[in-house]
């Protein structure tokens, strides 16, 4: 196992009520008292949920994040959320670039570093997603993909700002898809992205990065997985739901 401090966070997507999402967290904080200070938990629901969820988990050990941020501070953004409206909440992180962000909203690896920055300069800490397409994965073009997005969402961060930024490798393929892929599978792309981090930022910074594994993560593979070198943590979809299958896939990943 390594040195580094898990962390699971639960990715909520489009689903749940402010109603809803305080009754889960309400019993989700109940079963994961025991787990503080072994592992970092965090939920990142809908925009309007986060007020509630971040009030209904005060005091313990879950954090929350919101899915999405502006590069923008305010002005004439219809739909669009800033950091200072996050901070005032109480939100820690935010999930930028995710797979579903980058295929239906556009979003390039030149805007996903730009909302990196603003998440920094602001003080909340990124969750930074990438991953290859099955037609990527098939024409051995993963390699290519990876490093073109760990470059490109990247660019312009410091060492002291990578050190701090959690990087999410989701496998489009494995999205929702109920495919995951094998543990050396993701072993394999995790290491490639801290050769990638060493290369940019040396050895000492590398070692320090959480890289979570996104893709299809419940309680029955969340143990061998969370068991790579170089996995250290996930990010949660469907399984994040229910508190009883989310507490469950965490007390298997310990």
């Amino acid at each position: 196992m390594s040195k580094r401090t898990l962390f699971i966070a639960g990715n909520w997507k489009m689903n749940k009520t402010a109603t809803e999402a305080a009754e889960i967290l309400t019993e989700l904080k109940v079963k994961v008292v025991g787990f503080d200070g072994k592992i970092n938990i965090a939920i990142c629901p809908t925009f309007t949920a986060l007020d509630r969820a971040v009030k209904t988990v005060a005091g313990t050990n879950i954090e929350i994040g919101s899915q999405d941020i502006s590069v923008h501070e305010s002005g004439a953004y219809t739909g669009e959320i800033s950091a200072s409206m996050l901070l005032d909440l109480g939100v820690k992180y935010v999930i930028i670039g995710h797979s579903e962000r980058r295929q239906y909203h556009g979003e390039t690896d030149e805007l996903v570093s730009k909302k990196a920055k603003v998440a920094f300069d602001a003080g909340l800490l990124p969750i930074v997603c990438i991953g290859e397409t099955l037609e990527e994965r098939e024409t051995d073009k993963m390699p290519e993909v990876i490093t073109t997005q760990i470059k490109g969402s990247l660019a312009g961060l410091t060492a002291d700002e990578i050190v701090k930024t959690t990087i999410a490798y989701e496998p489009i393929w494995a999205i929702g898809t109920g495919k995951t892929a094998s543990p050396a599978q993701a072993q394999e792309v995790h290491a490639l992205i801290r050769k990638l981090l060493s290369d940019a930022y040396g050895v000492d910074v590398a070692e320090k990065v959480i890289i979570q594994y996104g893709g299809s993560v419940k309680p029955d593979n969340s143990a061998e997985l969370m068991g790579q070198t170089d996995i250290d943590g996930a990010l949660v979809g469907g399984a994040s739901l229910e508190a009883d299958v989310f507490a469950g896939l965490i007390a298997n990943a310990l």
